[in-house]
């Protein structure tokens, strides 16, 4: 039976689902709204802009030269459009645009490896220029080759912390300061649990070598961040895990605390969530072999739960078989073999999560004058005030009355820290003040996109 199976997302996850499907004999599309392959963490270079991979990917340089080159091998059995954003998912159709066209796609099967994206919390002069997400700042030195500033301080709550340090300080950038915002003691704590995967663990204790080496002070625990400046960054503030109060000197900040799933195709999907207790944010209902709760849509990577590249491409490949299993055509072996790979990745990343906890401090610091959706203008003052006056306990009225999180980013930075204001507020637990319903367009669309294609 001939159906169409597309693929949205040419990352680790995407990628290793085309060839599995391809190898299997199947007829697909691939879906990426990048110009070439790779996702956010085996990003390539604009085409003549190239540069060694062990500069660009560091020890992962080997891992992303296998993705980039399984790609270009199944190209010619694939329909590949890079360059294409899709923008909706409605009654088995995609809503897609490509060079200014509209498109209409309709399938029979969908795997959605559209990745995750930065978990941002503001903080005093986050919306100054100069300040840039973590992810940002691996953009621009993956797609460029140029460091967010001359002189950078980098903040975060998880392993992408570390990781982006020591990518700037290979390519030769100056960090003034490395700020974890969790505590030392969640690591050690952690510990064993990570240890599930020691090749991680030692990565990640090399990238900290390097941050070291470098003599760049890296601190735990921190606290009440602020950056200085009037028009843009000039420098950043803190307090550390004693209480005693630190500034630094830099032109540019790197700044998430964690990452998010890029969830929003699988809520127009009509996919089910639920809420994750341990890392404080709603995630797709995932079932056997990458099964959402909707027939024939599938989830791989980390669109679902984070699990970084290694999980994605095991979770590319599961995605794959199971379609093939739900067509009549099962690998059973196979699966089993991804599973149990998978289980041991699952207690790697259950440490990780121990290691890194959501930082609540730094919600609980809020002030009220503090801009929390940068897009409409509404500031954590404004949130607490609407529902002092209007009693609504529910996120999406909370949008109704205030704005929060319809503009440009459709909520993705500002609907999970509007929620959190909502449950400290109203004292009611953060499960019930319930989250920002998916809306169409996904991302925003220029008004030129008229014809269809």
């Amino acid at each position: 039976m001939k159906e169409t199976i597309v693929i949205v997302g040419a990352g680790p996850a995407g990628v290793r689902a085309a060839e599995t499907l391809v190898e299997a004999g199947l007829a697909l599309i691939v879906l990426d709204e990048s110009a070439r392959a790779g996702g956010q963490i085996y990003r390539q270079p604009p085409h003549g802009a190239e540069r060694p991979a062990e500069k660009l990917y560091g020890s992962e340089a080997g891992k992303a030269r296998a993705i980039h080159t399984a790609l270009e091998q199944i190209r010619p059995r694939v329909d590949y459009r890079p360059g294409t954003l899709v923008w909706n998912c409605f009654q088995g159709k995609l809503n897609t645009l490509h060079d200014n066209a509209q498109g209409i796609l309709p399938f029979d099967r969908l795997i959605i490896a559209t990745g995750a994206f930065d978990r941002v919390i503001p903080f005093p002069g986050w919306t100054l220029p100069g300040v840039f997400t973590l992810g940002g700042a691996q953009i621009a030195l993956k797609s460029q080759g140029i460091a967010i500033g001359k002189r950078t301080v980098l903040v975060g709550a998880g392993p992408l912390l570390p990781l982006v340090a020591s990518q700037y300080l290979e390519a030769g950038a100056e960090i003034a300061a490395v700020l974890d915002v969790t505590p030392f003691k969640a690591k050690i704590a952690a510990l064993q649990r990570m240890m599930a995967m020691p090749a991680m663990v030692r990565r990640g204790l090399s990238y900290l070598s390097k941050i070291r080496r470098a003599g760049v002070p890296m601190m735990y625990g921190v606290r009440s961040l602020a950056v200085a400046g009037d028009r843009r960054v000039e420098g950043l503030a803190w307090t550390d895990h004693r209480g005693r109060r630190h500034q630094v000197a830099c032109d540019a900040v790197g700044a998430s605390f964690g990452l998010k799933p890029e969830m929003q195709l699988a809520d127009l999907a009509g996919c089910d969530f639920r809420f994750d207790e341990l890392t404080r944010q709603w995630l797709p209902v995932v079932g056997a072999g990458g099964r959402s709760s909707v027939p024939g849509v599938y989830f791989a990577g980390d669109c679902s739960a984070i699990g970084g590249a290694d999980v994605a491409e095991l979770t590319g490949i599961r995605a794959a078989l199971s379609v093939l299993e739900d067509r009549g055509t099962p690998k059973p072996q196979q699966l089993r073999q991804l599973e149990t790979e998978l289980a041991r990745h699952a207690r790697f990343r259950a440490g990780i999560e121990a290691a890194y906890p959501f930082p609540n401090h730094l919600i609980d610091g809020i002030d009220d004058s503090l801009m929390v959706c940068r897009c409409e203008g509404v500031s954590a003052g404004d949130l607490r005030a609407n529902f002092v006056k209007s009693g609504a306990p529910e996120v999406n009225r909370l949008k109704s009355f205030t704005r929060v999180g319809m503009g440009r980013c459709q909520g993705r930075v500002c609907g999970a820290v509007a929620a959190e204001i909502l449950a400290a507020k109203s004292g009611l637990p953060l499960p019930e003040v319930g989250r920002l319903r998916g809306q169409h367009p996904i991302k925003p669309i220029p008004l030129v996109a008229g014809k269809q294609s």
